[in-house]
């Protein structure tokens, strides 16, 4: 390569960090590390590779490798604060682009600069931000879902009205909830809001609707916008199916101001592998913050699907390690919890965290409003 050609553009020196997990022998993961420093960044072989700027600051470089006591190895590969461009796009691209197409490697953790922080503004509220938002100042925050999908939207706003009056702090809707003919988002949004809103007056309480804004990328603004004007008092939407910046796009918007909860539909395969994909404490903790999640939900353990606690306190170290200026955020683990769960639960999560319990509630008795009652009882005497 013509070596006039290259850029003399000057790199600061700063490099951010991906640690990775790479299957196979030591020999195997060596090279799978070789390969990810090349295929990450100037994705031609090593022999090409002109010298100067490109070969001692734009390539990946490996910055510490171990075996693991597991099996498979570890590595931390750096790469230069520039090549991020200031984008979120492309800081995933370089994380995970071309070699999630590859098997046996998964990203474990980031380490991140203030030089690649910067621009990210992360979620708008945060954990104190969504507390003070709500008027809870220190207990636990009950969250639960509207469904079953087929209900019409008077049949879900009645639902909403109950575990409102139940005094449940987010009444959001279940991510099956889209537009479809028996419930349309914008009657469902109207109905539902209101009867919060309502249920606020007569009962002196707090609670919110938090409708799914998960659409066509042409369709998410004005849904989130149309929620707003409405009375929904935050916004759910699922990142695995809509991309991450799109979730950046509404924390970001300042004439929405609402907070964002993250669903991770979609996102499962990344994370199910021990072998390859992402880990869970990046997925559903790291990424989730830059991306301006004020909470993020995601399988408890226990429940129907098949996290582990250890995977899941992974998550909540995600939502609150040193990322820079950007706010720690709630854990939100739900997914086939129940009331009777509630003691274990607060034993790992603590205070600081979104309980969201959806047909466990229903499951308790034909009573909804004394359920969530009921729930509310359970929280203040473990806090107690």
């Amino acid at each position: 390569m013509n070596p006039d050609l290259v850029s003399s553009f000057p790199v600061s020196g700063q490099r951010f960090c991906v640690l990775y997990r790479l299957s196979g022998n030591d020999e195997e993961a060596r090279a799978k590390a070789r390969d990810i420093c090349l295929e990450q960044t100037v994705e031609i072989p090593d022999a090409l590779i002109p010298g100067g700027m490109i070969r001692d600051h734009i390539l990946g470089r490996v910055e510490r490798f171990e075996a693991g006591s597991d099996g498979g190895c570890t590595a931390e590969i750096s790469y230069p604060a520039e090549i991020v461009g200031r984008e979120l796009t492309q800081l995933l691209n370089v994380i995970f682009g071309n070699i999630s197409i590859k098997p046996g490697i998964r990203v474990e953790r980031l380490a991140l600069p203030d030089e690649v922080l910067r621009p990210f503004k992360g979620p708008r509220f945060g954990r104190q931000g969504l507390r003070e938002y709500l008027r809870v100042p220190d207990r636990p925050l009950l969250c639960t879902a509207l469904k079953p999908l087929g209900l019409s939207a008077h049949g879900l706003a009645d639902l909403a009205y109950q575990f409102a009056m139940g005094g449940i702090d987010i009444i959001k809707d279940d991510h099956g909830l889209a537009d479809q003919g028996f419930a349309d988002f914008h009657e469902r949004v109207r109905l539902c809001a209101g009867a919060v809103e309502r249920a606020n007056r007569e009962s002196g309480q707090r609670g919110i609707y938090v409708p799914n804004v998960t659409a066509p990328a042409d369709v998410i603004r004005r849904r989130a916008g149309f929620a707003k004007e409405h009375g929904a008092g935050g916004l759910l939407i699922a990142p695995g199916l809509t991309g991450l910046d799109s979730m950046r796009c509404l924390a970001e918007d300042a004439t929405l101001s609402l907070p964002i909860f993250s669903h991770p539909a979609f996102q499962g395969t990344y994370v199910v592998s021990r072998e390859h994909g992402i880990s869970h404490e990046v997925l559903f903790g790291q990424l989730p913050r830059l991306a301006g999640a004020d909470a993020t939900i995601y399988p408890s353990f226990g429940g129907r699907f098949s996290f582990t606690r250890a995977e899941c306190q992974s998550i909540v170290r995600g939502t609150q390690m040193a990322l820079g200026a950007v706010r720690a955020i709630f854990p939100c683990p739900g997914g086939g919890m129940n009331l009777e769960r509630v003691p274990e639960m607060l034993d790992v999560y603590g205070r600081d965290v979104v309980l969201l319990i959806g047909g466990g509630l229903m499951a308790q008795g034909a009573d909804l409003i004394e359920n969530c009652r009921h729930f509310r009882t359970l929280i203040a005497t473990k806090q107690g």
